[in-house]
């Protein structure tokens, strides 16, 4: 067992940074931010509020019929904390509007239409404050899949992208995320009894060490291997991370011309500013 060098005050600090000039230099001075009660988010929060100032970030609970209290008890701590701004929306009425026309739906499907419903709702009031949607997902769940494609994976800036789970966790002990959040068993809330690692089949402090051996030191498999980690953990982690390969890349574009969009004509997400 060992830790994933972490510096949490100088990780603050690059964090906070990066959200205030990705944000700003798109000629907005704002952020929307879904509030599910999760560390993720909440540590989102936090580093957007001493970026850009409390008034400038607007946090959304989306709370579904099912939704535990403590979900939304743990979101208002975050927002009387950090003194964002916020707002309510119920995704029940859609939600269980969909279904009706498809009542054998799995939890699967369900858990993906809520957090799609989710995202809209943000892109939304993104529009309606002129603002950008602030990412929750860490690397650990971006490497593993572990999310829902145009749903909780979707942003317009992300500053948790680069950090495993278990640093999340050490950053949000470090700016203050109450207790409570960072202790509590992940979970996305999607139905009841859910949680993140009884659905993986390991614990983030397990794979985040395997993840970052694996791909931040490039480790080979016998490496990993002498390493102590079993051959069949290995192989699991690695067929997720490469059947999940097309989450994290833009749509495939059908090459016709000389310069096609994702290959040839390729900028920096600010060329022109």
């Amino acid at each position: 067992m060992f830790s994933i060098p972490t510096n949490p005050s100088l990780l603050k600090r690059i964090l906070t940074a990066f959200i205030a000039n990705e944000v700003c230099k798109t000629g907005v001075h704002r952020i929307v931010v879904g509030l599910s009660g999760g560390v993720d988010s909440a540590l989102s929060a936090y580093l957007a509020a001493e970026a850009l100032g409390p008034q400038n970030v607007l946090a959304i609970k989306m709370p579904y019929k099912m939704s535990s209290k403590e979900s939304v008890e743990h979101a208002d701590l975050v927002i009387a904390a950090t003194g964002i701004q916020s707002l309510t929306v119920e995704i029940t009425p859609q939600v269980d509007a969909y279904f009706a026309q498809f009542p054998d739906a799995d939890n699967m499907r369900r858990g993906n239409k809520m957090a799609r419903e989710r995202m809209t709702i943000l892109y939304d009031h993104s529009a309606r404050w002129q603002a950008l949607v602030l990412g929750t997902s860490n690397k650990t769940e971006l490497l593993l899949g572990y999310g829902t494609l145009y749903g909780d994976m979707a942003s317009a800036v992300n500053p948790l992208g680069d950090l495993y789970k278990t640093q999340v966790w050490t950053l949000s002990e470090f700016v203050h995320v109450p207790r409570p959040i960072v202790e509590k068993p992940p979970s996305a809330d999607l139905w009841s009894g859910q949680t993140d690692e009884k659905e993986l089949g390991f614990s983030y402090q397990e794979v985040d060490e395997l993840l970052y051996l694996m791909v931040d030191r490039r480790f080979s498999t016998e490496e990993l291997h002498a390493a102590g980690f079993a051959p069949a953990f290995i192989e699991q982690v690695s067929r997720r991370i490469m059947n999940s390969q097309y989450k994290r890349r833009l749509p495939v574009i059908a090459k016709i011309s000389q310069r096609t969009i994702d290959r040839d004509f390729r900028y920096s997400r600010d060329w022109g500013r």
